[in-house]
């Protein structure tokens, strides 16, 4: 029998994990600026800090979660979302210690798992990025973070890219537009799927999120969370949007956004592009002032967003955007006989200790073989090493491309090559 990877995973393999490299280097030097920290946190968790976080009733809880009991008859859950992770780890170290400087500003990237129906740039393993920032409630720190986001999508290149803006309001304006809307779609709910008919009962803010045909048509006509707010969440919405306008990031606002979570309260928002004619989401966060809390830390304001890389790589072929991977060698040393083994060894190692990237042959193949290798490579030099050569002590660099050639000692390249690839160039 074969032995395949397991449904919904994929091997990243050389060629593309390069690309993965790229933009997760773009967006550690685009969180950097922001001042941002990487925080790295356990695969698996115990089951109640997603049902704590996520909310019960959500589907990643009841549908979606790889849960089991390890051999301790522990509840053990791989992680299928960065943030409540985050917020454990936050409240169990004490970083809402007064001698932690705030806002504490995290970063991660990693595997998440869900068990879904496998579909293009959605996976059972996938992987994420995203960014926690506790303790400030100033609406300048909704805006900062959506402008990071903004700023790596522009690093990458990405076109097309249109925020979209929503506010939940807080618990108690969220409280009363639930209401309404759960009268609003309570005589519709025949014409509701099932699935949006089981959340009626259960959390009716997600049936404004259903892709399906049938609750799209009937929430059509819904009442506006925005009509629901309260002075305080009017005004935090009020001046995140005249703060977006003055750093002159355009948005549209969608009152059916709600976000699958439980956790959101105020501003929520979604970065949308498009791909193949679709329009697609990369990029989706907002506040969660309450989330703390549930961890039984202190009250604390947070903020913060996830993407997934599967979709954005996805979204960045689709569009045509190819990314300035570097993956071609400085120097390949083709090696003439057993007896230069050796010395073969010793010149990678020299260039390799400058600081250049450099392979030889091993396989003991023929000079063409050898040749056909570096070309495949993409190396700029060649060096063909015999006998002769580390008898003499000279060897022949030659320019890959250009095939201009250059006489130079074994010991200059071992200890300047820089200067030898400069004149070749």
């Amino acid at each position: 029998m074969k032995q395949q990877k397991p449904k919904g995973t994929q091997d990243i393999l050389p060629g593309q994990s390069e690309k993965w490299q790229y933009v997760e280097a773009i967006a550690r030097e685009t969180f950097a600026r922001y001042n941002y920290s990487e925080i790295r946190t356990p695969l698996f968790e115990h089951y109640e800090v997603f049902s704590r976080a996520v909310g019960d009733t959500s589907d990643i809880v009841t549908k979606e979660m790889y849960d089991f009991y390890d051999k301790g008859e522990r509840h053990i859950t791989l992680r299928p979302e960065g943030t409540a992770g985050v917020v454990r780890a936050y409240v169990e170290n004490k970083l809402f210690a007064p001698e932690v400087q705030k806002p504490v500003k995290v970063f991660y990237m990693g595997s998440m798992f869900r068990y879904e129906r496998p579909q293009a740039g959605r996976l059972r393993e996938f992987h994420q990025l995203g960014v926690e920032a506790f303790g400030s409630a100033n609406p300048a720190t909704d805006v900062e973070t959506m402008a990071m986001a903004y700023q790596f999508f522009q690093g990458l290149g990405l076109k097309d890219v249109r925020l979209t803006l929503n506010s939940l309001g807080n618990a108690e304006s969220r409280a009363r537009y639930r209401q309404a809307l759960i009268d609003y779609l309570t005589p519709l709910k025949d014409q509701l799927s099932k699935d949006s008919q089981r959340r009626l009962a259960e959390n009716p803010l997600r049936v404004l999120d259903s892709k399906e045909a049938e609750d799209k048509e009937a929430v059509a006509e819904a009442p506006s969370i925005l009509d629901f707010l309260d002075e305080d969440s009017q005004s935090h919405f009020d001046a995140v949007r005249g703060m977006l306008e003055s750093l002159e990031i355009p948005y549209v606002i969608d009152t059916n956004m709600v976000r699958g979570l439980d956790y959101y309260n105020h501003t929520i928002f979604e970065f949308i592009t498009k791909a193949n004619g679709s329009d697609l989401t990369i990029c989706a966060g907002g506040r969660y002032d309450g989330l703390v809390e549930e961890f039984d830390g202190p009250a604390t304001p947070g903020f913060g967003f996830g993407l997934g890389q599967e979709r954005l790589l996805m979204i960045l072929e689709a569009q045509g955007i190819e990314l300035p991977v570097e993956t071609g060698l400085d120097l390949y040393v083709a090696v003439l006989g057993d007896e230069v083994n050796l010395a073969a060894l010793s010149l990678v190692q020299a260039v390799r200790h400058q600081g250049f990237k450099a392979e030889r042959d091993v396989l003991g193949r023929k000079l063409k073989a050898q040749f056909k290798s570096a070309d495949a490579f993409g190396a700029k030099v060649l060096i063909t090493l015999g006998a002769s050569e580390v008898e003499t002590g000279q060897v022949t660099l030659k320019n890959n491309v250009s095939r201009a050639e250059l006489t130079a000692s074994l010991e200059e390249v071992k200890t300047n090559f820089a200067s030898l690839l400069e004149q070749l160039a």
